[in-house]
């Protein structure tokens, strides 16, 4: 029994009555009342308002904005830079190789020196300059890896749906845990009644000497056990008010309900709810959309591969301090940037081997195996949730006619009692009884009503069921 039922029935061992009442709330009044809300606006808040559901939807658009990244491969880069440096100029006709994290300065147009006539000397030079670097075609690689990142802001967009839908689950059957625990109190508070006016009957009897002291003294220990019932159904109000509030995510600690709760949408059957989970359910649409991601993140991966055709170009001034092979030395001794240059080129880059870029397709590709296993999982998962909701409220709707039958007995029996005890034909052991079976009668149609309410919610939760508000039952 979940924590809402627990606070709608706990007291209900103690054989104390639950009557049908009206859940309508009244507005708030006076400093004291609590805001009440029917189940639609309460659902609308929550899906607006609910931080952990809040929360899903900013992931999802990170991961949108995330998407724009490789699209943006396909503007132009600018960017600047000045140098100074300070070095030696000793000039060969060695080759270098350009790695990274080893930048080597370029030496041009100084006089080749030997190792004997080398110095260390330093001299200054200088670099002012503009490069620009535009893509020319990328042989479908941004697109792929734009299309893997929009793959998985879309199985993350599925997945805060199936939060959503735990959510209108979650303040469905707080809303109706609300109502089921004020029709306990208000079932309680007329069971108290009632005892109170047949204490007042056998304490009259007693006086007059019409019914022995055992009557009075029953009758009182009546009195009080509806008494302690008429406290624990209040508990339980409040109780099921603060869990209804946490589940629509208002900053108040309790939340009543208004309006009459609609009655429960028409049970498919299974065959039907089954499809429509495979159909509509996000979270395995979801898993389905993570396989599909995870696939496309492997073609990503291997697109880095492919070649590069990318279009450079750059504007600079530079100057050096040292001695060229020909020529006159620039004004400044390197300190100025005024001797100008541009270029332009077309590029084409090919990474032709990098194990890399294997190692990690083939993580990649272990990854969609794992995300293959975890969709037959929440397959499975869903099904049994599926069947599970539908035998459970088919359970609970076969049982309502049957508990409303046993009400009504259980009312007639009472009634046939008090009136034996009013003309003193009858006792107060045959009055209690009546009194038990009919407060256990009101007990379990109360229950009955509320299991039927949360079965049905979560079969809707279970096949991607919006709520619907429906008549009045």
């Amino acid at each position: 029994m979940g924590p809402l039922l627990c606070g709608v029935a706990g007291w209900s061992a103690a054989g104390l009555s639950v009557a049908r009442a009206s859940a309508d709330a009244a507005p708030a009044e006076g400093p004291g009342a609590l805001r009440a809300v029917t189940l639609g606006d309460a659902l609308t808040y929550a899906r607006a308002h609910q931080p952990e559901l809040r929360a899903a939807v900013a992931h999802v658009g990170a991961l949108r904005a995330q998407a724009e990244v490789p699209r943006a491969g396909w503007y132009p880069a600018l960017g600047v830079t000045a140098q100074l440096t300070l070095g030696t100029t000793n000039n060969s006709t060695a080759s270098y190789v350009s790695v990274p994290y080893v930048n080597l300065a370029r030496i041009s147009s100084t006089r080749a020196v030997s190792s004997s006539s080398a110095t260390l000397a330093p001299r200054p030079s200088t670099l002012l300059g503009a490069g620009l670097t535009q893509e020319v075609f990328d042989f479908g690689r941004i697109a792929v890896q734009a299309a893997a990142d929009d793959a998985r802001a879309e199985a993350e967009r599925l997945s805060a749906e199936a939060l959503q839908l735990v959510v209108d689950y979650d303040v469905e059957e707080a809303y109706f845990a609300v109502y089921a625990a004020k029709a306990v109190l208000n079932a309680s508070e007329e069971a108290f009644k009632r005892a109170l006016v047949h204490r007042d009957l056998a304490r009259a009897g007693a006086a007059s000497g019409l019914r022995p002291p055992i009557e009075l003294t029953r009758a009182e220990a009546l009195l009080g056990h509806f008494e302690l019932g008429r406290v624990r159904a209040l508990g339980g109000v409040r109780s099921s008010q603060a869990l209804f509030a946490a589940a629509v995510g208002v900053p108040e600690p309790s939340l009543d309900i208004a309006g009459t709760p609609p009655s429960p949408a028409e049970l498919p059957t299974l065959e039907d709810s089954l499809s429509r989970a495979s159909a509509h359910n996000p979270e395995w649409l979801g898993a389905v959309a993570r396989i599909m991601a995870q696939e496309k993140r492997t073609r990503a991966i291997r697109a880095e591969a492919r070649p590069n055709l990318f279009l450079s170009a750059a504007l600079s001034g530079a100057a050096g301090g040292a001695t060229p092979s020909s020529g006159d030395s620039p004004v400044g001794l390197g300190l100025l940037p005024v001797v100008p240059n541009w270029d332009g080129a077309l590029v084409l880059s090919w990474p032709l081997f990098d194990a890399t870029i294997a190692a990690r397709a083939g993580v990649s590709r272990a990854e969609e195996t794992t995300r293959r296993e975890e969709a037959r999982a929440v397959k499975l998962k869903l099904s049994a949730a599926v069947e599970q909701a539908h035998i459970n409220a088919e359970t609970a709707r076969d049982a309502l006619p049957v508990l409303r039958r046993s009400l009504d007995a259980a009312v007639a029996n009472y009634a046939q009692a008090d009136a034996r005890f009013r003309s003193g034909l009858g006792n107060a052991v045959e009055l209690a009884d009546a009194e038990a079976l009919r407060t256990d009668a009101e007990i379990q149609l109360a229950l009955g009503s509320f299991e039927l309410a949360r079965a049905r919610a979560a079969l809707g939760r279970a096949i991607a069921e919006r709520f619907e508000p429906g008549p009045a039952p």
